[in-house]
């Protein structure tokens, strides 16, 4: 798993913290975007995930990757956050130093990473069919724990 060092900001908690919170941890990294119409679309399967697996071992981070101008109003992150219920850590990415850490080339939002307790990629989904992919790689990774659901 990539660092995550790079952020301009960070909302819901810091670097230093996340970084601490995580080790160790399967982890669930998502790019979104504000003025992305689909992270607000898939937003509430994104939350059911995280209410299933999160009593389960785990840990959540989202990256808000701006994509445009309007984008970087953190008044407006803030807002999008309250309303899209995003209370895991989040790392504001206006130098877009995560996008290239995640070799998220196209940029694209919404984009899942997946990755074990040691840190190992185990799926990356892009895009409105982004959310039944990780699905099932949680499902997989949480039997294998002996905490199918």
């Amino acid at each position: 798993m990539p660092e995550l060092d790079g952020a301009t900001t960070w909302f819901n908690g810091s670097l230093e913290d996340t970084q601490e919170h995580i080790k160790g941890k399967p982890t669930l990294v998502h790019f979104w975007a504000v003025s992305c119409g689909i992270c607000k679309d898939k937003m509430p399967q994104l939350q059911e995930l995280i209410k299933k697996y999160e009593p389960l071992g785990l840990e959540t981070v989202a990256i808000h990757m701006p994509r445009y101008e309007a984008d970087t109003d953190l008044d407006t992150v803030n807002e999008a956050m309250r309303a899209n219920n995003i209370t895991e850590p989040t790392a504001i990415d206006s130098l877009h130093k995560l996008k290239d850490a995640f070799l998220n080339e196209q940029g694209w939002v919404p984009v899942y990473y997946l990755f074990d307790a040691e840190g190992k990629l185990k799926t990356r989904a892009a895009g409105e069919f982004g959310i039944s992919v990780v699905q099932t790689a949680l499902d997989k990774m949480f039997a294998a724990h002996g905490a199918a659901a």
